[in-house]
């Protein structure tokens, strides 16, 4: 299973209306976290990361330029406000600026999963909209530029612009230097072949931010700095165990890092609690499935939905069991997904 890298934007424009563009991207899950920003403006990270982009949940985002005096925004056929539009209109002065241009937009976004619920809507979200903004103002960005301009949206929407398993580099040196060096690209691994089981329970949007999560725990906590450290160490591990197709390693190392995130926001002052005891009843039977002989880790981003890494062909078990602990928790099973790209149309699920 091979997914290429990001090409052109423009390249792929010819059947988009001048001006109009359409774009779909899927979320990624990190297996080794993004948390914490060494600058807020530019969301460089602390740290790198890595992750496996999946074929499930995707936002398909349309941009039109229009002449109105300003943006309109549309998110899951309702008109955007507060924060939500002032991210988009943002992100969209930058797409001007790069571009040389004043028009303003008009844009609808759809995601088909949960927003805003720790299951990466803004991955997708931000990829989309850097994928079909970058064609509507006729930008010539490769795949490269293209992670670049998402970062700027949101971190990890870098890593939705590719495929399969991804590293996002968290670059060197602060201002242009550090922009410049801070991008995301594909890793290869094409040969592995995981399930991810999804166990949703929570799909409403999370009290507390992930943006406001981060800021709190990198500015508080007295584990920060150590959890940062030995990330690094993660991050080296996990390239190679993706490497080597080492499924076992890749999950272990992956529960690992998710658990030691937690527990810097369990120790930031006030403390930050997204696990649920739902959250901890699955972690339970992950351990005991890993008891019974069957590959399973979990991961969990800022939220209380928990991710299973495990076989395809242990998949079905996996959900089974997990689905098995009671009617609040249900699952979707996703698999290795593609990277961010044109479309003429909608393309949901």
């Amino acid at each position: 299973m091979t997914f290429p890298s990001a090409v052109s934007v423009a390249s792929e424009r010819s059947e988009d209306r001048d001006g109009e563009a359409v774009a779909v991207a899927y979320p990624n899950i990190a297996l080794v976290k993004y948390w914490g920003k060494r600058d807020e403006t530019l969301f460089l990270p602390v740290t790198g990361s890595l992750s496996m982009t999946l074929d499930i949940f995707p936002t398909t985002t349309s941009v039109r330029l229009i002449d109105g005096p300003a943006d309109t925004v549309e998110l899951n056929d309702a008109a955007a406000t507060g924060t939500a539009l002032a991210r988009v209109e943002k992100f969209l002065d930058l797409v001007r600026a790069k571009a040389g241009r004043t028009d303003r937009a008009a844009v609808v976004t759809a995601n088909a999963g949960p927003t805003g619920a720790g299951l990466a809507s803004s991955a997708s979200g931000f990829a989309a909209l850097a994928t079909a903004a970058a064609a509507a103002y006729g930008l010539d960005l490769d795949g490269r530029a293209l992670s670049r301009l998402a970062r700027r949206g949101s971190g990890s929407a870098s890593r939705s612009i590719f495929g399969g398993f991804v590293v996002w580099h968290a670059g060197d040196g602060d201002g242009e230097a550090g922009d410049l060096s801070s991008y995301a690209e594909p890793i290869g691994g094409d040969e592995l072949d995981p399930a991810l089981v999804v166990a949703v329970v929570e799909a409403g949007a999370k009290a507390v931010s992930s943006r406001v999560a981060m800021r709190q725990t990198t500015e508080t906590s007295p584990f920060y700095r150590p959890w940062a450290e030995s990330s690094v160490l993660d991050l080296a591990e996990m390239r190679k165990a993706v490497a080597r197709q080492d499924l076992p390693a890749i999950g272990e190392i992956a529960e690992r890092n998710a658990l030691g995130m937690h527990a810097t926001m369990l120790t930031a002052r006030p403390a930050i609690r997204y696990l649920s005891p739902h959250s901890l009843a699955i972690l339970d039977a992950v351990l005991a499935l890993r008891a019974d002989g069957i590959v399973a880790y979990a991961t969990i981003d800022a939220g209380p939905n928990v991710k299973v890494l495990c076989t395809r062909a242990d998949a079905p078990l996996v959900a089974a069991t997990i689905e098995g602990l009671g009617e609040f928790v249900t699952t979707r099973t996703a698999h290795i997904g593609p990277g961010a790209r044109l479309t003429t149309g909608g393309d949901g699920e």
